[in-house]
């Protein structure tokens, strides 16, 4: 009981703060900057919520009476079930207060002409500011700490509080932006609501047209559609023959195979496109070579869907092998051996035991590489030529001369519609379908070797494509050191020092063009990725170790926001947060929440593995002796979950620095991303500096993932050394 209304007096404190200090409405110059403080007595906007309800705003009222009946609650009623039960009505009432008077009210007053109309004038109000903001948090907390007092999941207040939190937060930055792409592709620019741009733009036959069948030109829609499915399957076989060679042969060169996947992973994705023109592009190296060898004339081939396809099965192979090789490794070697020793040949065994058994991770493989495919901006950007796909065609109705946004919300809903759709087939696939070996003991033995027939074209094949592999990346870095590609290729470090130059002349000043989108990109890397890690690993932590109602709709959610593109978030965020109730567009904060909520499934999935590795008695023991779940996660499970925290730290600074899909929506002139920033560089063809640029980028996420693992350390378990086994004695 004591806890009960500690807790309370809290949150009751966090409302005061809220209600009688904090200014309820953003502040444009930021709220840490407190430069509006010099501003507090002239600008009533700055004014906190207690002041602005008594001005007039009557819309604040509500809030106020809600949070005064929490406050009768707590010193005028006795904690118990029927106290719980009011504080989840108010937290309840609260929220939805929060939202409904949110959407109504803009800028200027009603945002619906119908509410003019019924309820009268009202005066406008800005976007929702810290006190609003904390308000809300005040209000979810209510509602997990009635349902604590309750009795609900034991009455745990920190675990109620965090699932709490997190649909708070999956809500406010997954859902409510998908939602205002739908709201957003039926609204004109004066806010009023209309079909017309809808229906003229989800029948144009520039996104649906299949003229292509009899010779003429193809819809966007099919076109990203077509190149998703070649490129997710040409990645998932050359992804399945990497692993393969990697585990079932005796390649020598194993070791370097992996180091080479591991590049593509942290380069910027357009950088490999680039390297496809200096290569394969009018004058690009290899054409001219050809051209002169044989006086062919190969043209633009390279610019259109086939160079965006080739593009993207060099960026992603390397994400379908790491798929598959776990699965690879992880098909029982007894199960081989057994067939074979039932007389099947080693080619059948493949084809009718091992291969079968892969098939979760080849749908998991093919459903990666089409979601990446669809997501892509940074290739098709470069390549595209005038055949573009839909990530492209958003970004260009957005900032082109167009400026047509219900066709760039039509586009992001066909995009969401395949991507959320191979997402649905592939669980109900394998949802239906048992892939799991019999049998609870270890496996020992060797996996079978491939058979000759599928040995020698996998290593071929594998062997091409790494030294194709291998040619583009030296054309990534020979590209920084020469003047001009493709005109003069003096050796210089012009570029470099253009890009990242300083001078001693009157202090260290830093005076190269790209020092300001790096600066900005670190520091926005690096807050994003302990968030993402964080976030993911609690997340993960729920899921796998609570029991809770929804925990099935709350999983999906999450992992919704992987299946969801790139460019669909980006889009989605700029008609979310471009107006009040939350406004952050130009800001960083905007990239941070994007970043952590972009890459955060990825911290759930490796969390949820690594705790499937722990047993729960660990977590019981904990709590046994006293220690409340909040201490247990933190000085019990978090130690032993090393692993998975790299991994997400790792994966989310990589995912922060080399993203474009969605950042080049959301950057702004104040907080560029190196990304954009290289993408304005290549618009303009300076081929040198982006490519310079780029590689620096790659030498700091080396650097920094070192540092990550320094940081963090290794899970290290003490383990029972086995007792020798006795000899027998011989007579």
């Amino acid at each position: 009981m004591g806890a009960d209304n500690r807790r309370l007096n809290w949150v009751l404190g966090g409302a005061a703060l809220s209600l009688l200090l904090l200014p309820w409405y953003k502040i444009r110059g930021g709220f840490f900057g407190f430069d509006w403080l010099g501003d507090l007595a002239s600008k009533p906007d700055l004014w906190p919520g207690l002041l602005q309800a008594f001005l007039g705003r009557w819309q604040l009222w509500p809030i106020l009476l809600l949070m005064g009946g929490a406050a009768w609650l707590r010193f005028g009623m006795a904690s118990g079930n029927r106290r719980g039960r009011w504080l989840i009505r108010i937290g309840i009432l609260g929220l939805i207060w929060m939202i409904v008077e949110g959407l109504s009210v803009g800028m200027r007053g009603w945002n619906w002409g119908l509410l003019d109309a019924t309820f009268g004038e009202v005066s406008g109000q800005p976007a929702f500011g810290a006190g609003a903001l904390i308000l809300a948090v005040v209000f979810t907390c209510l509602i997990s700490f009635g349902a604590a007092e309750r009795g609900a999941l034991k009455g745990d207040a920190f675990i109620l509080t965090s699932i709490a939190m997190l649909i708070l937060l999956v809500s406010t930055f997954v859902l409510y932006p998908i939602l205002s792409i739908f709201t957003g592709a039926f609204q004109d620019f004066d806010g009023s609501f209309t079909s017309e741009g809808v229906r003229r733009n989800i029948v144009d036959p520039k996104i649906w047209s299949l003229s292509c069948l009899t010779g003429g030109y193809c819809g966007v829609a099919w076109r990203t559609f077509f190149l998703a499915i070649c490129t997710a399957t040409t990645t998932t076989l050359l992804g399945l023959a990497f692993a393969l060679v990697a585990t079932r042969t005796r390649f020598p060169f194993k070791k370097s195979l992996r180091l080479l996947t591991v590049l593509p992973i942290i380069t910027p994705p357009f950088v490999v496109g680039l390297a496809l023109i200096m290569l394969l592009g009018r004058s690009g190296t290899l054409t001219q070579l050809i051209e002169t060898a044989t006086g062919w004339e190969l043209g633009r081939w390279i610019y259109g869907l086939t160079g965006i396809w080739l593009a993207q099965v060099l960026s992603f192979t390397p994400i379908a092998f790491l798929v598959l090789i776990g699965v690879v490794e992880g098909v029982s070697p007894s199960m081989e051996e057994a067939s074979q020793t039932l007389r099947a040949g080693r080619w059948r065994t493949f084809r009718k035991v091992s291969l079968p058994l892969m098939a979760p991770g080849l749908a998991n493989a093919f459903l990666i590489g089409f979601i990446e495919s669809m997501a892509d901006f940074g290739n098709p950007l470069v390549l595209g030529g005038s055949g573009g796909v839909l990530s492209t065609e958003i970004f260009f109705s957005v900032v082109g001369a167009q400026n047509d946004p219900s066709r760039a919300a039509v586009l992001a809903g066909v995009l969401l519609f395949f991507t959320l759709s191979a997402f649905l087939a592939q669980r109900l696939w394998l949802s239906g379908r048992s892939f799991a070996t019999v049998g609870g003991k270890g496996d020992g033995g060797n996996h079978a070797l491939l058979p000759a027939r599928v040995a020698w074209p996998v290593i071929s094949v594998v062997t091409l494509w790494s030294l194709f592999t291998i040619v583009v990346y030296t054309m990534i870095l020979f590209g920084g050191f020469v003047k001009l590609w493709g005109l003069d290729h003096s050796l210089t470090f012009e570029h470099y020092i253009r890009a990242f130059g300083v001078s001693f002349d009157g202090g260290l000043r830093w005076t190269g063009v790209a020092w300001d989108s790096f600066w900005t990109t670190m520091t926005i890397a690096l807050i994003a990725a302990p968030l993402t890690a964080a976030v993911g690993l609690l997340t993960g932590w729920l899921i796998a170790r609570q029991k809770f109602p929804g925990k099935a709709v709350f999983e999906f959610a999450l992992m919704m926001s992987f299946a969801i593109p790139g460019t669909v978030i980006g889009i989605s965020y700029i008609m979310a947060f471009n107006l009040p109730p939350i406004q952050m567009t130009g800001t960083a904060l905007i990239l941070v929440v994007c970043f952590v909520f972009r890459n955060m499934p990825v911290g759930v999935r490796g969390s949820v593995a690594a705790m499937a590795q722990l047993d729960g008695s660990l977590d019981e023991a904990s709590l046994t002796l006293g220690a409340n779940s909040g201490r247990t996660l933190r000085r019990v499970i978090l130690p032993l979950l090393r692993p998975a925290i790299m991994a997400a730290l790792v994966y989310s600074f990589v995912r922060a620095i080399t993203s474009i899909s969605a950042v080049i929506f959301l950057v702004s002139a104040k907080y560029n991303m190196a990304t954009a920033y290289i993408v304005g560089l290549v618009e303009n063809g300076q081929y040198g500096v982006a490519i310079a640029y780029s590689s620096v980028l790659i030498v700091v996420m080396i650097t920094v993932i070192a540092g990550f693992q320094l940081l963090v350390g290794e899970r290290r378990l003490r383990r029972r050394p086995t007792p020798p086994v006795a000899k027998e004695a011989t007579v």
